[in-house]
């Protein structure tokens, strides 16, 4: 049996945007440091990865200010739920391949 690899999302294959939309898969808005908190990564890193699932629409940015200091949130997109679970969906496929 052949095994689908080439069905993936290529987006989610990266481990530090697979771990951003788990998270922002069960939180409706997560922000920025929170985020790097949780995938322990810099800045740096996180900032582009977020790059790639904003240009594929994936995620949702929020910008304002609390206390007077900016924070930025994020949430994932209709879009983005269904092409991440579609990723999940063939990963169980192809792990439940004999």
């Amino acid at each position: 049996m052949e095994l689908q690899l080439n069905k993936l999302n290529k987006t989610f294959e990266n481990r530090i945007r697979l771990g951003v939309m788990s998270i922002l898969m069960v939180n409706d808005w997560v922000d920025f440091n929170s985020l790097k908190d949780l995938l322990k990564i810099t800045d740096g890193n996180l900032a582009s990865h977020i790059k790639a699932l904003e240009a594929e629409t994936y995620i949702e940015i929020n910008k304002q200010f609390i206390n007077k200091k900016p924070n930025t949130s994020y949430r994932a997109t209709l879009l983005g739920r269904k092409a991440f679970n579609e990723h999940l969906n063939i990963l169980e496929k192809i792990i439940k391949q004999k």
